[in-house]
């Protein structure tokens, strides 16, 4: 049976794909009311829609918004044409469209006797485009001047001219209307009908015209014709109007504007959506339910005004009825209007789907598929569909969808049900003559397509097709291929355009051979690859633009440089699969390597154990058995298996180095937009290099060591540790000598010091012992050895023991007194405290040295263990050598510090024996200083040793006078340093002054330490003996200076007694002299007690002055005018000065000393009326 014979109806009647509401032809109508559908979506919204309208004529209501919303094709314009000609009951032929859709709710009687009620009311509709029928010029008063002009050409103006509009308004209010038509034909001579769209060129017969009918005056028609006034109308203005029409129609009357792709009109202008806004809201509370404004948009209504919800809430509630549609039923309407079958037709197809089921089953299964897309579900499934596949409704829907949204001309086309109509009835007219096993392939889609997308890419199916005409290496097959592949261009995350799913497309035939067309699809696709028809990225094809097509060539001729290449394949092993830096053997050990890629080093190359891949691009020689067994010694290589990831990242190189040429931003929008995708494409295929790696080392061969190691399955890293633990084990041989693993430092000391140590041999001896044969071997070499070399040594190939364990081992070496441990030229004894840091830490390591031990000779040790149990006077000399050392050190370290001590109270005092305190610190220093080497420091002692006991025996006298005599030394020194400025009045005592002299001698005088140790103990005695001598003439001084301080007040109390001035005076004298009587009282110096005597007679003559001056001035006030007596003159001189202080042992010396004081005071006598003498 042919498909054409299977159909209910023509497969070749003429059916609209799109529906535009202003097409009103009448067969038109008649056949879309005819056969539209009312699929379960669509009496959803119906019912809903009804409810609302209905609920007005019982209730007024300013809620009479409406919106359609749903995607380009989802059938908004048809259901918003559907409603109008139901509401409307618009007249088709002979039958009215209500009574037309009483046989599509036989199901569903309840909804069609709503509809019924709902249209028994007179009911008017005014259906237009506002996308047709709106102003070019959209202002923000767009939406309210093309609700006036569709409103008034319903009521028969001209709408298009408001002006006009209103003139005509006017004349007919007047009742005037014909007497103007026919005025303005008898004057023009045309119909004003068919002439006022050019009324601008008839100024003369439209003014004769208002003058005779409105019996206006010239001057005031003219006025009209050039005024503007009238050209504009507000919202309150035109809803008065449309309400005073309203008015005048019956009671239960609906208008209602039904206005198509508003949402497109609107956009995101503000200005308009609120003129809609106010316009629908001010219709609502004037009107109140008598008229309706149905609108359709793609969007619904709260989508449109998201990014604005504060300023637009209002406009949500303008449109309360909300009808949400989707394109979910277009299968429906499909198979109801192009796909319907004969009864006769049904048990053919059921036949076929029996003998063929399971083949069925088996041909449509996809893969990496994100849509739920699938073959037939049973029988009925295959007859309602065929000679379709229920996944091409879906996949269709997706490509009529993505194909407008990517800039072709297809993007102003319905990609809902009345283009779904055309695809699948126009593919289905193609496929009429074939019989009942015959497919419909998904690429015959694309010729319904053809005619609307862009030049660019027609003409790449074009050159294609003619390529194939001519045999330019293309055949008539890879056009049908290259068909298939634009339609799924833009659906790639839906649908992969792998071979299995392109095979999958293209089947044509219930009986095809599935392996043998996918090889035809492989063929096909190779040579459209071959001609740069198509790309490919990973295991998709992907149709490309003539735009895309140069691009791809200019990439394909990009030169990758192969040595960047196998980097970048390094650092994906490395860097990304295999991220450890080291492998990690036994959960202890971590052994660094080194990574080669097709023998490029990746990183620095460290003599480390090596594992090396081997991609495709090495030469297949280099790949032979014998020669990778020979080439892995020692070392891991890996060969990696013929997997796509060389390719794949070959081919985002040279996309990635096409990039990098190019100034991608100088470039035109459309190529800029098609690097991006290349970009992207890159992307993928460095995805698809990463998975096809993994890929090619968890299948690749392994040869360590000389053999091809049987690996367990596993991911890659896995298989590459189990590598690595196998070449461990046998390039390590030398591991097993760690018998004790450590983990701490403190771990380390406790070796150092033998604590905890309980076993007889110790743990780790073998490796110590290995350790120790080294050292003797650079010993011999005379090579110095550093712990770093040691570290660096038995951390490598054939030992690779850890850097903490090789620290234990030579801790043990220490203990055991093996080795020598030297830092900065000094011997490191074991109980030094950074002596781990020395052996483990790198900032360390490099200046620590390690030697193969020298021992002291065995009777040196004897004679300095004998020397120093007698120099220490200790009987517990150490007899190994570190104790002996330790003990060398400590104890002439403690020695030091006592003599440097002691030598430090030397500074600022006379002591004795300072020189031989000097001596013993050098002497001590001396030996310490042999410190760094064992055998030179016991050699030191032995050479020192007479020396060392002498000065021993020498400082007992010191010590002995630093415990017993130090503190009478002190107190005789200072007693001495005290009496200094009263040394000339101790001179007039003669024992005084001998015992002075004496303490001089002792504590000032350098003599032989012995002599002033035996004269210390007199130092009491002497300092008695000179004390009380001076305190004896302390006492007559203090007295000498307590009269005179009696003196001089008495005099200051005698002079300022005049008046109360002077009173005063002399009470401040008191408080000084007080002051100077405590001064005096506790004074212990006789040359300072004689320093006060001037200062006592200074104060009382300054005193006296100004008590004289205060009575004089008392005088002058008392006598007036009296005559004065002429002031006497006197000098001044004070008795120290004139009788200076002399000891006199005979007359002459008498004599000498007056003949002084009389010329001296004769001399002060000249040319003055006296003396006085202080």
């Amino acid at each position: 049976m042919i498909i054409r014979d299977m159909f209910q109806d023509d497969i070749n009647r003429q059916i609209n794909g799109v529906i535009k509401v202003d097409q009103s032809a009448e067969d038109v109508v008649r056949q879309e009311v005819k056969e539209y559908i009312i699929t379960k979506e669509l009496k959803k919204h119906i019912i809903t829609f009804f409810n609302f309208y209905d609920d007005s004529f019982i209730t007024p209501t300013a809620d009479i918004g409406v919106w359609i919303s749903g995607f380009f094709g989802s059938g908004k314009s048809h259901f918003l044409k559907m409603l109008s000609y139901i509401l409307s009951n618009k007249k088709i032929g002979s039958i009215s469209t209500v009574e037309a859709f009483r046989s599509k709710f036989e199901d569903d009687p309840a909804t069609f006797m709503m509809i019924d009620n709902a249209t028994r009311n007179l009911t008017e509709t005014i259906l237009f485009n506002i996308d047709v029928e709106g102003p070019l010029n959209k202002d923000k008063t767009a939406v309210i001047r093309v609700f006036a002009k569709m409103f008034y050409n319903h009521l028969g103006f001209y709408g298009e001219d408001l002006k006009v509009a209103k003139l005509e308004q006017f004349i007919e209010k007047q009742g005037k209307t014909a007497r103007f038509r026919e005025s303005f034909k008898n004057h023009n001579g045309g119909e004003w009908l068919e002439s006022r769209a050019s009324y601008n060129f008839f100024e003369d017969d439209v003014v004769s015209a208002l003058q005779e009918v409105l019996c206006m005056s010239e001057s005031a028609a003219r006025n009209w014709f050039d005024g503007t006034e009238t050209a504009e109308i507000s919202i309150a203005q035109l809803v008065s109007e449309i309400k005073e029409y309203v008015d005048t129609k019956p009671k239960n009357f609906r208008l209602l504007f039904m206005i198509d792709e508003v949402g497109q009109y609107i956009g995101e202008d503000t200005n308009l959506l609120l003129n809609l806004q106010s316009l629908v809201e001010e219709l609502g509370s004037v009107c109140m339910g008598q008229v309706w404004v149905v609108c359709t948009g793609q969007e619904a209504v709260d989508e449109i005004i998201r990014v604005r919800q504060d300023e637009f809430s209002r406009i949500q509630a303008r449109f309360k009825t909300r009808l949400s549609l989707t394109s979910s039923s277009v299968d429906e309407v499909v198979q109801k209007r192009i796909l319907k079958k004969k009864a006769e037709a049904v048990p053919v197809l059921e036949e076929v789907y029996g003998k063929n089921d399971s083949v069925l089953k088996n041909l449509f299964t996809f893969t990496d598929c994100v849509l739920d897309i699938k073959g037939y579900s049973g029988p009925t499934d295959f007859v309602i569909n065929y000679p379709f596949v229920p996944y091409q409704f879906i996949v269709m829907q997706k490509v009529f969808n993505e194909i407008r949204k990517h800039g072709n001309a297809g993007r102003h086309q319905s990609n809902g049900e009345r283009s779904m109509l055309s695809g699948f009835q126009e593919t289905a007219q193609r496929l009429q003559d074939r019989d009942e096993n015959t497919l419909a392939p998904f690429y015959m889609f694309y010729d319904t397509l053809h005619s609307f997308l862009d030049g660019a890419i027609r003409r790449v199916i074009e050159r294609c097709e003619k390529a194939a005409v001519n045999g330019d290496g293309i055949e008539e097959y890879d056009v049908s291929v290259l068909k298939l592949l634009y339609l799924i261009r833009y659906i790639d995350n839906d649908i992969k355009s792998t071979i299995d799913n392109i095979t999958i497309l293209m089947a044509d035939n219930i009986n095809v051979d599935k392996i043998a067309l996918r090889e035809k699809v492989c063929a096909s696709l190779d040579r459209l690859l071959s001609q740069n028809y198509i790309g490919r990225s990973g295991d998709s094809y992907n149709f490309l633009t003539d735009e895309e097509q140069d691009i791809q060539k200019d990439i394909q001729r990009e030169q990758v440089d192969t040595s960047a290449l196998v980097k970048r394949i390094g650092d994906m092993i490395y860097g990304d699969i295999y991220t450890s830096k080291k492998y990690r053997y036994d959960k202890k050990y971590d052994f660094a390597f080194d990574g080669y890629v097709d023998g490029i080093a990746i990183g620095t190359p460290s003599n480390n154990m090596q594992i090396k891949f081997l991609t495709v691009a090495t030469d297949p020689t280099d790949k032979t058995e014998l020669r990778l067994r020979t080439q892995s010694s020692k070392q891991i290589t890996v060969v990696l298996a013929d997997t796509p990831y060389y390719s794949s990242l070959e081919s985002a190189m040279k996309i990635r180095n096409y990039v990098k040429r190019r100034n991608v931003s100088q470039m035109p929008k459309s190529m800029q937009d098609i690097i991006r995708g290349k970009q992207d494409e890159a992307t993928n295929y460095e995805n698809e290099a990463m998975s096809a790696l993994r890929k090619a080392m968890e299948e690749a061969d392994f040869y360590v060591d000389g053999e091809k190691l049987q690996i367990r399955g596993g991911d890659a890293k896995s298989r590459i540790d189990q590598a690595f633990e196998y070449l461990v084990e046998h390039v390590y041989s030398e591991l097993t000598l760690i018998e004790k693993n450590y983990e701490f430092d403190s771990e380390i000391r406790e070796v150092l010091t033998g604590q905890g140590q309980q076993d007889m041999v110790p743990p780790n001896s073998s490796a110590a012992a290995k350790v120790e044969e080294f050292l003797e071997m650079q010993q011999v070499r005379h090579l110095p050895t550093s712990m770093a070399d040691i570290q660096s040594r038995y951390q490598a190939i054939p030992y690779g023991w850890r850097e903490i364990d090789i620290a234990a081992v030579v801790a043990l070496l220490i203990r055991n007194q093996k080795v020598t441990i030297k830092y900065s030229g000094m011997t490191i004894q074991p109980d030094h405290p950074k002596l781990v840091d020395m052996l483990r830490k790198r900032t360390e390591t490099g200046k620590t040295l390690i030697s193969k031990r020298l021992v002291v000779a065995e009777q040196s040790m004897k004679r300095a263990k004998a020397f120093l149990r007698e120099y220490f006077d200790k009987m517990d000399v150490p007899s190994d050598e570190d104790g002996l050392i330790k003990f060398i050190n400590e104890s002439f370290t403690a020695q030091l510090e006592r003599y440097r001590a002691m030598y430090a109270r030397f500074q600022g005092h006379n002591y004795p024996n300072k020189q031989l305190v000097e001596d013993a610190v050098e002497l001590i220093k001396d030996i310490l200083s042999y410190n760094k080497d064992n055998i030179a420091l016991v050699n030191r002692i032995l050479e020192k040793a007479d020396a060392l006991s002498d000065n021993k025996d020498d400082m007992v006298a010191v010590e002995q006078f630093f415990k017993t005599q130090v503190d009478v030394f002190d107190r005789a020194a200072k007693f001495e340093s005290d009496l200094y400025n009263d040394v000339d009045y101790i001179a007039t005592d003669a024992e005084a002054t001998k015992a002075l002299d004496k303490i001089r001698l002792i504590v000032r005088v350098n003599k032989a330490a012995d002599v002033i140790y035996r004269s210390i103990p007199e130092l009491p005695s002497l300092m008695a003996t000179i004390k009380a001598s001076h305190d004896n003439m302390l006492e007559l001084k203090r007295k000498e200076l307590e009269e005179i301080v009696r003196q001089c007040l008495e005099e200051i109390h005698t002079k300022g007694s005049v008046n109360a001035q002077t009173k005063a005076e002399s009470d401040r004298a008191d408080e000084f002299y007080r002051n100077k009587q405590e001064q005096i009282a506790h004074c212990t110096s006789l040359a300072i007690l004689d320093g006060y005597i001037k200062q006592i007679f200074d104060y009382k003559d300054s005193i006296c002055e100004k008590i004289e001056a205060l009575s004089c001035t008392q005088f002058h006030e008392e006598e007036h005018g009296a005559e004065q007596k002429p002031k006497k003159i006197y000098k001044t001189v004070y008795r120290q000065t004139v009788f200076p202080s002399k000891k006199i042992e005979s007359q002459e010396e008498l004599d000498e000393y007056l003949a002084k004081v009389h010329e001296q005071l004769s001399a002060l006598m000249n040319n003055s009326d006296g003396i006085e003498i202080k």
